[in-house]
């Protein structure tokens, strides 16, 4: 098991789990040390914790389920043609919370085998490292395709491994970034197909009536949004992308 992914799997649970766990307890029930935890030092603790928090937002976009989400609501918007509705703000902001939905039973199972003992002085944290990285390296390898697998393993140049469990976390992530990256275009192109058949009907229809100089957006885009409204748009696409991971 390689340490640096060991660290940033830590990190996630740490980030995500002990806010979490730091609202449902008393603060007694926490039992931070001042001399920090296990053998490490508290200012030792402060620095790796800050250099870990650079790497947040790539761990967050790369490692979780939101990489799929925003780009499924690209897609949507797009199809539909809305321009900047609904912003980028409350589309990422969707999108983060949907992670957190998502996410939940990972960082759990991280807050119980890894943060927690390890806050509660039980475990030290190399062991902390190792217990932490387990969950995510298997909801990571729940939703790549072996191909990608494969690619990063003779890239690598590392053995063939008997079991999920001994594939490297620098294989597992950008196996786990490409496989998320197809699985997102792939829905997003079945997003496109109904609304870009309304788009080929009002185009036909304007050409068959001459009018050429009348945009066709402009006439197919309150169709799209009546379309999208009449469904439930909304209700389908989060639950089917949330539902594309359990």
């Amino acid at each position: 098991m390689k340490r640096p992914g060991g660290l940033v799997a830590l990190a996630f649970g740490v980030l995500l789990a002990v806010p979490a766990a730091a609202a449902a307890a008393p603060p007694q029930n926490l039992n931070l040390k001042i001399d920090g935890i296990g053998t490490v030092s508290a200012p030792l603790q402060i620095v790796l914790l800050l250099t870990l928090l650079t790497f947040l937002p790539a761990i967050l976009m790369t490692m979780t389920s939101f990489t799929r989400i925003v780009i499924v609501f690209h897609f949507l918007r797009q199809a539909l043609g809305t321009q900047d509705m609904p912003s980028n703000q409350i589309l990422i902001g969707l999108a983060l919370f949907l992670t957190l939905f998502i996410m939940a039973p990972v960082t759990d199972q991280i807050n119980t085998l890894a943060v927690q003992p390890a806050l509660a002085g039980k475990i030290d944290l190399s062991q902390a490292i190792a217990a932490a990285t387990p969950p995510l390296r298997t909801f990571m390898l729940k939703q790549t395709r072996e191909k990608d697998l494969a690619l990063f393993v003779n890239l690598s140049h590392s053995p063939r491994p008997a079991t999920p469990a001994d594939l490297s976390l620098r294989v597992v992530i950008p196996a786990y970034i490409i496989s998320e990256l197809k699985t997102g275009f792939q829905m997003g192109f079945f997003l496109f197909v109904p609304f870009l058949l309304i788009d080929l009907v009002v185009s036909t229809t304007l050409l068959s009536m001459g009018m050429l100089q009348l945009p066709p957006a402009m006439i197919s885009l309150p169709f799209k949004i009546l379309l999208f409204v009449m469904i439930d748009g909304w209700n389908l696409v989060v639950g089917s992308v949330v539902r594309s991971f359990f």
